[in-house]
């Protein structure tokens, strides 16, 4: 189903809007939250499509209080500027280090820090900082419902896709354990519907994280040394070809933090990791340590 940004109510002060941007990366498209009973609070407005923003600044009204963003992809973000213009909300989120597939129109008139509170009236609306998709990403807890929105940290029926340098294996499954610190009763994520048993959802995708970190250490460990691109067809042979450009970037980042972790070496490495994905095809090799 395609997204028209019609309201859909998931509980009392939650009302979810999906933007008519669908896509192998975004499902049926961006969901947005709308959060609040008088004093109104947007989570990801999305992208910069005007009917969507049309839709969510006529379910706001005059009550919205603040605009906040997950992270800075263009499926998120460069809706907030259009629509602060429109209301007068603040503008609430974190920068990236890293310029690459940005969204460079969202300037945040609060930078959010881990466990700061956003003003939502009534209710309650906690930042979790949450980086491994991308060093910027936050997650939102509605603490009335034990409610989270997760941004791009956790999509329903899928994985997500961990690009280096801005994503880090290593810190995203970290970043899901501490997501369930917060004993969340279920997960609202940025694509896809709701997720009703966030404890089994996260475990089982750190059980399938490590399940294919150890499915490319065996498969290097086979081939000897290998390039990148001669590990991806055989780490990822349970994954459609059309979809191993995508699959790439994991892979590199499994690397990455296998590299960390002293169980492979990067042949041929100059220290470009920042140019990764300006460089996708650089002729690294890797061997088991």
């Amino acid at each position: 189903m395609i997204g028209d940004s019609s309201p859909v109510v998931l509980a009392e002060g939650l009302v979810r809007m999906t933007a008519p941007n669908p896509g192998p990366m975004t499902a049926a498209g961006t969901n947005s939250y709308v959060v609040g009973r008088e004093q109104l609070v947007v989570v990801d407005p999305g992208p910069a499509i005007d009917s969507h923003i049309d839709a969510l600044a006529a379910q706001v009204g005059d009550r919205l209080a603040a605009i906040v963003v997950t992270h800075t992809h263009p499926d998120h973000s460069p809706a907030a500027k259009p629509l602060a213009d429109r209301t007068g909300a603040p503008l609430y989120g974190a920068l990236s280090y890293h310029e690459h597939f940005q969204d460079h129109t969202f300037a945040p008139d609060h930078v959010l820090v881990h466990d700061s509170c956003v003003p939502a009236g009534d209710m309650s609306l906690r930042a979790i900082h949450t980086p491994g998709h991308v060093d910027n990403h936050f997650c939102f807890l509605l603490e009335e419902h034990r409610i989270i929105m997760a941004g791009d940290h956790l999509m329903q029926g899928s994985t997500v896709v961990i690009a280096p340098p801005q994503g880090d294996m290593a810190e995203y499954i970290l970043s899901l354990q501490r997501l369930l610190e917060y004993q969340p009763d279920s997960i609202a994520p940025a694509h896809g519907q709701m997720m009703t048993q966030p404890a089994q959802e996260v475990a089982a995708l750190i059980k399938h994280r490590h399940a294919r970190e150890e499915k490319i250490f065996d498969v290097c460990e086979a081939m000897g040394e290998a390039s990148t691109d001669a590990l991806l067809p055989r780490a990822y042979d349970d994954v459609d070809v059309s979809l191993h450009g995508i699959a790439r970037y994991s892979l590199l980042a499994h690397l990455l933090k296998l590299e960390r972790d002293q169980r492979v070496v990067r042949i041929n490495s100059n220290g470009d990791e920042d140019r990764l994905l300006d460089s996708a095809d650089a002729p690294w090799q890797w061997r088991c340590c």
